[in-house]
């Protein structure tokens, strides 16, 4: 380790997105490492915001290649990933998303913190997919942590059969910038943004990719805007899905580029839709309720976790008439929405980025200083209830000896006496 007895690091971190929720994320982390007096840099390709907030962070980045998904270029990847490594020389290498980790754990040379955000199988289909879930339970045994960004991720691995060192530290929001915006707040970001003042709006911000789902939107919305004559619907984002989502887009539907601030498009909007089928913890689920709008979202792992009762309201994924049904009477009956947006709010302290950076920070030092993890094998067949992850005969109770205990922030060995 690095530095002073005060616990100076010296921390890569690494990532094949640039761009999205994961940049945004990384940005926050590396802002707050660096306060702390570390040593950090970051390891990603070329383009996207996320170079550009490291620059603002203070954080020199180096130019990784790597292309999105595995193949013939990866063992390339991983070799060019070794050189930044050993010539930043870190104590503890921060791997984020499936390509970072799969390179990153092809030969590992520092201590490793891997953080899925959103498991790799997710998005494959076939032997890509048995392919992806069997390297993440062999991968385990090479990672000093696996952090899960909420409760349903780590729930997803556990049941893939991934064995290993988990440690819940859930996504978080910085509630000094995203806060309640009231009619007056809207009413002056529409101006802003040179929308209706008066309009139902929709907001779905992302990615246009098939993770975030905004094809089952667009779908959706004929239904809504029948009911709701003059409704609008924005998508905020780029991605590879932009032409053809345009090309089915009926009347109603305006496509914005990715934005850095999403708070104006939040403060103008008279609820947020979130489509997705799949996620970790979405940033922008978080960002919607701290800033006091109602969530209308799937229910998966991830979203189930952030729109609680009287939040909004979760429909199944890949139904576009469900999300319609849930949409519509919202935008007609704005007080339910403005209910629920208080909700939100409220519910949003649970999800403050202070304590997800400290605990962040925490689990990097126990990673670096080789403070032993729970081994392969020590957590499994567990139950979540209220953040706390225990054998399936119950935690604390004695019945569940072997099965561990997670708790946020935390790995506990069975038997501990924390």
């Amino acid at each position: 380790m690095t530095g002073d007895g005060a616990g100076r690091l010296r921390v890569l971190h690494v990532s094949q997105p640039n761009a999205g929720g994961v940049a945004v994320y990384i940005g926050q982390v590396v802002r707050d490492q660096r306060r702390r007096g570390w040593d950090v840099a970051v390891a990603c390709p070329v383009g996207g915001d996320l170079p550009r907030r490291c620059a603002a962070a203070g954080v020199p980045w180096f130019g990784w290649d790597a292309a999105r998904a595995p193949g013939p270029g990866t063992l390339p990847e991983a070799v060019r990933l070794r050189r930044l490594v050993r010539g930043f020389a870190p104590d503890v290498v921060h791997l984020h998303s499936s390509k970072a980790g799969l390179a990153g754990r092809l030969a590992p040379q520092a201590p490793t913190i891997f953080q899925p955000h959103g498991w790799s199988w997710l998005a494959a289909t076939g032997r890509q997919a048995s392919f992806s879930t069997l390297w993440e339970r062999y991968a385990a045994g090479r990672t000093g942590a696996l952090v899960c960004v909420g409760e349903g991720e780590l729930r997803e691995g556990m049941r893939a059969g991934v064995r290993g060192p988990y440690r819940l530290v859930r996504n978080g929001v910085d509630r000094r910038r995203f806060h309640p915006a009231d009619g007056v707040a809207r009413l002056a970001a529409r101006t802003r943004l040179g929308l209706p003042a008066d309009a139902p709006l929709v907001l779905c911000v992302g990615r246009l990719t098939r993770q975030k789902g905004q094809d089952v939107l667009i779908a959706a919305w004929p239904a809504v805007s029948a009911r709701c004559p003059g409704a609008r619907l924005v998508l905020v984002g780029d991605g590879e899905d932009l032409d053809r989502l345009r090309g089915r887009a009926p009347v109603g539907v305006l496509f914005v580029p990715a934005v850095a601030d999403p708070r104006d498009w939040l403060r103008a909007a008279s609820l947020v839709a979130l489509p997705s089928r799949w996620e970790g913890l979405p940033l922008t689920a978080l960002e919607a309720i701290a800033m006091g709008r109602c969530l209308v979202g799937t229910d998966i792992p991830g979203i189930r976790e952030v729109v609680r009762p009287g939040c909004g309201a979760l429909v199944p994924p890949d139904d576009p008439a469900a999300l319609a049904a849930a949409i519509a009477p919202r935008l007609l009956s704005p007080g339910v929405a403005e209910e629920e947006g208080h909700a939100a709010a409220v519910a949003a302290a649970a999800f403050d980025l202070t304590g997800t950076l400290s605990m962040l920070a925490a689990v990097t030092r126990d990673v670096a200083s080789g403070q032993p993890g729970v081994g392969a094998g020590a957590i499994g067949g567990g139950t979540v209830n209220g953040g706390v992850i225990g054998g399936s005969t119950g935690a604390g109770t004695g019945a569940g000896r072997g099965a561990g205990v997670v708790s946020e922030g935390a790995v506990v060995p069975p038997n501990s006496s924390r």
